[in-house]
């Protein structure tokens, strides 16, 4: 329907196979997370040993879709946590993130889906993310501006401790390499 809106000639050989193609890479990467409610992530118990500081993953890519234009809106996450009695894998920051972001919404949504679901999931001393991302809503029409949106939830300790505030702004904020 959005091809014919367009006047695309269905005729034309690049265009033959276009709505096949272009309903599968939006039932199966795009939104995928629409068709799946819940995600689990392993997580594992902190020891005596263990020390409860911050654990901070940057530069975790984010791709997903304005809720408001089916644009996409593309940037990176910083999510962190302070453990209290649970850890999980590092490479499950990435995934929740890949997760929550696989749907139309709007980045205020995405930014507390993230930190709600890792403050209910691993019961930290607290949660705090950023994500900052460009949006093609803005870039590509209406004002055809370049930016970039800043959104960030903060829990528990990030909320009530000045110091691991700080501490997770400046981490967050720190022009590290991708090593």
């Amino acid at each position: 329907m959005v091809l014919e809106g367009l006047g695309v000639d269905r005729n034309d050989p690049h265009f033959k196979d276009s709505p096949e193609r272009i309903a599968k890479a939006w039932t199966e990467e795009l939104c995928v997370g629409m068709k799946t409610e819940t995600f689990n992530v392993t997580t594992f118990p902190m020891t005596k040993d263990d020390q409860p500081g911050m654990i901070i993953l940057q530069h975790i890519p984010v791709k997903s879709l304005c809720a408001h234009h089916l644009l996409p809106f593309i940037g990176e996450a910083t999510v962190a946590y302070i453990p209290n009695e649970l850890l999980c894998g590092l490479s499950k920051l990435s995934r929740i993130v890949d997760f929550f972001a696989r749907k139309p919404q709007v980045q205020e949504h995405l930014t507390s889906d993230i930190a709600s679901y890792l403050k209910k999931t691993l019961k930290p001393q607290g949660v705090g993310v950023i994500i900052k991302a460009s949006h093609m809503c803005m870039e590509m029409r209406g004002v055809n501006h370049n930016g970039l949106m800043t959104t960030s939830a903060l829990s528990g300790i990030f909320l009530k401790d000045g110091t691991s505030r700080a501490e997770f702004m400046a981490l967050a904020h720190a022009q590290g390499s991708h090593v």
